[in-house]
């Protein structure tokens, strides 16, 4: 048997993503668009260090409604 790399995970994305990233960041790697995206969504959302690690447990306290 030869060794292989690892196979990076397969991510399928709805045609208006596709669409979105090929329009607004052409040149640029669709798994390149994805990682950034996905980096900025759970920092805005609070689930990452200020160092980029995950946070354990999510969120430090649940938002409250307005």
């Amino acid at each position: 048997m030869t060794d292989q790399p690892p196979r990076r995970p397969l991510l399928r994305v709805t045609t208006r993503t596709a669409e979105i990233i090929r329009r607004c960041y052409p040149g640029q790697r669709p798994e390149d668009v994805m990682d950034r995206a996905m980096r900025m969504l759970a920092n805005a959302d609070g689930h990452l260090l200020p160092d980029g690690r995950i946070k354990r447990g999510g969120r430090e306290a649940p938002r409250r409604r307005p």
